[in-house]
C-alpha cells in the first residue's frame, strides 16, 4: 500500500466500524419492536434469547439504545422503543424488504435472499437503496 493511500484506507475502516455499530442498534430496535408487537413489551431475557447472546450482552446493548434515545425501560417492566427507536425499526424493516425483493428479482432463492438481506440491509447506502427501488419499480411496470 502506498503512503498516500493510508488516510483513505483509515477512513474506509472507520466507516465500516461505524456501520457495524449502527447495524447492531438497528437489529436490536427491530427485535424490540417485534417483541413489543407480539408481547406488549420486550424483556431483556427475551431479547438475549432471540439475539443469541447472554443476558449481560443484551443489557449492555439496551443501555446503549437508551443512551442513544432509542429505548426506555421501566422498573419491573420491559424495554420500550421511543418514537425514534420505532422509526429506526421501520426503516430497517423497509430496507430489508427492498433488499430481499431485489435479490429475489435477480434470481436468488427466497430463503437465501432473507438470510443475505440481514447483512446487506445494514450496509446499503440510501442512493443504492433508491436504485434498487427504481429497478424493482421498472420491473413491475
Amino acid at each position: 500500500m502506498d503512503q498516500d493511500d493510508a488516510p483513505a484506507q483509515a477512513e474506509r475502516i472507520s466507516q465500516a466500524r461505524t456501520a457495524q455499530s449502527q447495524a447492531l442498534l438497528e437489529d436490536y430496535t427491530e427485535l424490540i419492536d417485534d417483541l413489543m408487537r407480539a408481547e406488549g413489551e420486550a424483556r431483556i431475557t427475551d431479547i438475549a434469547r432471540q439475539m443469541g447472546v447472554t443476558h449481560p450482552t443484551a443489557a449492555k446493548a439496551v443501555a446503549r439504545l437508551k443512551r442513544e434515545g432509542l429505548a426506555v425501560s421501566r422498573p419491573y417492566r420491559g424495554v420500550f422503543l421511543t418514537d425514534a427507536g420505532t422509526e429506526m425499526a421501520e426503516r430497517v424493516r423497509l430496507r430489508h424488504r427492498v433488499v430481499v425483493d431485489l435479490l429475489v428479482a435477480v434470481g436468488v432463492p427466497a430463503d437465501a435472499a432473507e438470510i443475505d438481506a440481514e447483512g446487506i440491509e445494514h450496509h446499503v447506502s440510501q442512493a443504492t437503496l433508491e436504485a434498487f427501488e427504481a429497478f424493482l419499480d421498472r420491473r413491475g411496470s
